[in-house]
């Protein structure tokens, strides 16, 4: 354990078997190496991001996600685009450095639409995250010519078989081909696994650590699969939060300077777990800014154990959590400083 720590620390590198050994091995050294990495590299502020969830509506189907196509039981919703800009709106007069839109991939959403979306929120002066699913080239270049900084697109699983039989019509190679194409048009890249898949092996999360640090993302984003009630996947078990913690950890000792989130799938599943993935490599907050009425139908998983940032004094409150681990809130947009 320690001379793969060092090793890790040193280099920021590993094979795939120190990897293995790592998160079959208990925890606690790795997550107070990953901590002390992430203060090296990031510092102690804490990158609040604005969430925007502005529309359930979704062509796909995966087999783990609540707001499928398929699941006929969801009570759907679009949010007009000029909502979406006064919400951002909002977000910004609260205080946020960045805005994140996310949606399911919703076909009404073309690339003029978004386009106009996009530089209406950039002239508010903040950083701007999408997380639409695929698109063409042709899209993605249109978004970031319109001001988009930083694209989200979760591979999931690097395993192909595992990948294929989670998302019936989709392609393994179209994934690959959408993350790379974001790497070439110079978005801030963000990708992210779900851990505890039925199928997932140590191996295959190895694996996904190692395409991180291959892709050289600059966002990575990391949580225990939830199952919902009205998929396919109801009755398999949660994933771990241990063992999501571990990913996390062992993705900041390889790529030191990026961005973490806390995500709400750990605080859902483990009570202060934001607070303790803060304090085992994370440096990222994402409050939800969409307001109740769309929060509770943006069900990707149950029980979602969100910050809603459109309730008065909510910042406070983050900032005083952020106090009592030693952390506050970061006053700068969050741009990867690679160093």
């Amino acid at each position: 354990m320690e001379n793969i720590l060092e090793k890790a620390q040193k280099t920021h590198n590993l094979d795939k078997e120190e990897i293995i050994f790592l998160l079959i091995s208990d925890g606690e050294k790795l997550f107070k190496l990953a901590d002390k990495i992430r203060e090296q590299y990031v510092g102690d502020g804490v990158h609040l991001r604005g969430l925007i969830e502005f529309s359930n509506i979704c062509r796909c189907s995966c087999m783990y996600c609540g707001i499928r196509c398929a699941n006929k039981e969801v009570s759907r919703y679009r949010i007009s685009p000029d909502d979406i800009i006064k919400l951002a709106q909002k977000g910004v007069n609260s205080g946020f450095k960045t805005i994140v839109l996310q949606s399911g991939e919703d076909v009404y959403f073309t690339k003029d639409i978004m386009c106009e979306i996009i530089k209406s929120i950039k002239s508010l002066g903040v950083a701007l995250t999408l997380s639409i699913g695929e698109r063409s080239f042709e899209e993605y270049k249109a978004f970031k010519d319109a001001g988009a900084d930083r694209y989200l697109l979760r591979i999931e699983t690097t395993d192909k078989d595992l990948y294929t039989k989670l998302h019936p019509n989709m392609s393994f190679e179209n994934r690959m081909r959408c993350l790379k194409d974001l790497k070439s048009l110079g978005y801030e890249t963000g990708t992210g696994c779900l851990i505890g898949l039925p199928g997932q092996s140590v191996e295959s999360l190895a694996g996904d650590i190692l395409f991180f640090k291959e892709l050289n993302a600059d966002m990575i984003g990391v949580g225990p699969f939830l199952p919902h009630p009205q998929t396919p996947l109801k009755d398999c078990p949660c994933g771990s939060f241990d063992l999501a913690l571990k990913v996390m950890a062992i993705t900041r000792l390889l790529l030191p300077d990026i961005n973490i989130p806390a995500t709400t799938a750990m605080e859902t599943i483990s009570p202060n777990g934001r607070l303790i993935a803060l304090k085992s490599g994370a440096n990222v907050f994402m409050p939800n800014i969409s307001g109740d009425d769309y929060t509770s139908k943006y069900e990707i998983y149950p029980h979602k154990s969100g910050i809603n940032a459109t309730k008065s004094g909510v910042i406070l409150e983050i900032e005083e959590k952020l106090h009592s681990i030693n952390r506050h809130i970061a006053k700068d947009k969050g741009f990867r400083k690679i160093k």
